[in-house]
């Protein structure tokens, strides 16, 4: 009797602890969203670009579509939607010509100022441009060259990575391609020479489980990288479609290929827009945020929103 009571408690909890693994070896899948404000089009600038998420504020560039000239920059209350075209301090009015296609940017706090480092995407000139914001007003601080093995650089993506009393560590990332690449903590200007770190793994990536035949052909967008986990998401898009990729334990020091995690993604299909194209994401409080160029019969429809369900 006692020794078949202890069978059945052994049999019960080898099935218990098969049941737990069976639910963690499930694929988490995120592909609802919930849209915290929108991001009309000015005068002059109509195309989504570089995004970040601070603390409270999220942060979005809109340029001027095949011209590069010119950028608006958006924040938006993370909480309450809250929009407010930032104002430029160095120049006045809303508009700025330094950013070029302005396509990733990054939150860097100095000497308890906040800053923005917004990549530009320029074969010429600066390819990374340093601005300080207060409240909603931003100022032009500096910029900086990005060259690697002496030739320029023109990275689509710029995460930062980590700081000390003397230096900023950021990631860059062109293509599927990451490179590290560093200035020092008070600089305004200078070379930013670029190291290879790794690749990011497209190609048999899986999201929800399986494959995407066409992944390969998708557009490349910003990224970013959470210093904290160690964790680094990475937008994809084509037309109505847009798949974020994760790649989990990363460093400075990762090398070779970092494979997509088999058992974590985001997607959105629109059946609403016949453009859906998540440009930039970050994460703040948990929350995966993003900013879209979305498109319809109806028109522009661009925004800032956030996955349903996912904490980081």
């Amino acid at each position: 009797m006692r020794f078949g009571r202890r069978l059945v408690l052994v049999v019960g909890l080898v099935f218990g602890l098969l049941a737990m693994s069976g639910q963690a070896a499930q694929a988490a899948y995120y592909n609802t969203y919930t849209t915290i404000a929108s991001l009309p089009n000015t005068s002059c600038c109509t195309g989504v670009q570089g995004f970040a998420a601070g603390s409270t504020y999220l942060y979005s560039v809109k340029n001027h579509t095949n011209y590069d000239d010119l950028a608006v920059i958006y924040r938006v209350n993370k909480t309450t939607g809250d929009r407010v075209l930032m104002t430029n301090g160095t120049n006045g009015g809303t508009t700025n010509t330094w950013l070029g296609h302005a396509n990733d940017m990054t939150i860097v706090d100095i000497d308890s100022q906040h800053h923005l480092f917004v990549v530009t995407l320029e074969a010429t000139g600066a390819q990374l441009v340093k601005l300080r914001y207060d409240g909603t007003t931003y100022y032009y601080v500096g910029s900086y060259q990005i060259r690697l093995n002496g030739a320029v650089a023109s990275p689509s993506g710029v995460s930062r990575v980590a700081q000390d009393s003397t230096t900023i560590s950021f990631m860059f990332k062109s293509g599927r391609t990451v490179y590290n690449g560093s200035i020092g903590l008070r600089s305004n200007s200078g070379t930013i020479n670029l190291t290879k770190a790794f690749d990011l793994q497209v190609e048999g990536a899986l999201v929800n489980g399986a494959t995407v035949s066409d992944l390969t052909t998708f557009v490349n967008q910003g990224f970013f990288y959470d210093a904290s986990k160690k964790v680094l998401y990475y937008p994809l898009t084509k037309e109505n479609r847009s798949i974020v990729l994760v790649y989990r334990n990363i460093s400075a020091a990762t090398t070779g290929t970092a494979p997509a995690a088999s058992d974590l993604s985001f997607r959105i299909t629109s059946s609403a827009y016949t453009t859906f194209e998540i440009e930039g994401v970050g994460v703040s409080g948990g929350v995966l945020y993003f900013n879209t160029n979305r498109s319809n019969a109806d028109g522009s429809a661009d925004g800032v929103h956030s996955f349903n369900g996912y904490v980081a």
